[in-house]
């Protein structure tokens, strides 16, 4: 039998620390249906992620596979989310990317459905704004982008590329679905994932009063 082209060992714990991680994100309403998917970079050339479909509020380590970096899967007969392709083109184009989480909480798809047409959330003053790696001041200002949706993987994809040619970002918005965040583990990519989240709840919360 061949060996796997990855580290078992490693493989088991990330998808351990996935599993804890993921389940605790769907506590907070954040997965409904069977939606959303989360990764953590193995190496240099494959990726730990989720099965497709599935209740993540019940996720164990089984239900994590390994893709390779275009988003085949390795060494396993299952199938991961249509979406593998946006974690991949992280890992492919930033080496420092160690995790990437997709979530659907109510705060994500209503700002996404309200703030599309200006294609980008505007999010300043805050002092949570010191949440994201690399700044150290609520006085600064950050643009969250907000894509339109597409069923065709690698036109959000370019899309994303895009952006990212343009500017620094942890994550982004898709129209009427959810949040894409990332960082350099997991725990920095919960951060970053907890801060849009808040933040994003804190324009909704100021629109409902301003008159």
């Amino acid at each position: 039998m061949n060996a796997l082209p990855y580290d078992a060992q490693l493989l088991h714990a990330r998808a351990a620390e996935l599993a804890r991680n993921v389940c605790e994100i769907a506590a907070a309403g954040w997965t409904p249906a069977t939606s959303s998917n989360f990764s953590q970079r193995l190496d240099d050339r494959h990726v730990a992620i989720t099965v497709s479909g599935g209740d993540k509020g019940q996720l164990t380590a089984d239900g994590i596979m390994v893709v390779d970096l275009e988003g085949n899967a390795v060494a396993t007969e299952r199938r991961s989310s249509a979406e593998t392709l946006l974690h991949t083109r992280l890992y492919r184009r930033f080496a420092e990317v160690g995790c990437v989480l997709h979530t659907h909480s109510q705060n994500q798809t209503v700002a996404s459905r309200l703030y599309a047409p200006a294609g980008k959330v505007r999010l300043e003053g805050y002092e949570m704004l010191k949440a994201f790696h690399g700044n150290t001041t609520h006085d600064t200002a950050i643009e969250l982008p907000v894509l339109p949706n597409s069923q065709h993987m690698p036109t959000l994809a370019d899309q994303v590329d895009a952006l990212l040619d343009r500017q620094s970002m942890w994550g982004y918005l898709i129209d009427g679905h959810g949040l894409y965040a990332w960082g350099r583990d997991m725990a920095e990519a919960r951060r970053h994932l907890e801060a849009f989240d808040f933040l994003l709840g804190c324009e909704l919360e100021l629109r409902k009063l301003q008159p």
